[in-house]
């Protein structure tokens, strides 16, 4: 699951800039339910990367049962605070 196929999956397109804000929100919603619902360790990381950048994610206690998945989200909110600004 890549980034590129997440953004098509939820909103219907790679660039966001595309996207109006209701169909933002709306896809948003879409990760939530699937996050919830997914089992894959790997694709609820790839879920929560995404809520992440997009400022909707769960907080790590909640999205993550073992420890080791809670560290990989430290670690990966700590390197997008370290990424220059665009």
């Amino acid at each position: 699951m890549t980034f590129d196929d997440q953004l098509q999956r939820y909103f219907g397109t790679t660039d966001l800039t595309e996207v109006p804000p209701d169909a933002v929100t709306a896809g948003l919603e879409r990760m939530q339910v699937d996050f919830g619902l997914e089992k894959d360790r790997g694709h609820r990381f790839a879920l929560w990367t995404v809520m992440f950048i997009l400022g909707d994610a769960p907080d790590l206690d909640v999205a993550f049962n073992e420890e080791k998945d809670r560290n990989a989200a430290r670690d990966f909110m700590d390197m997008m605070d370290r990424m220059p600004d665009a």
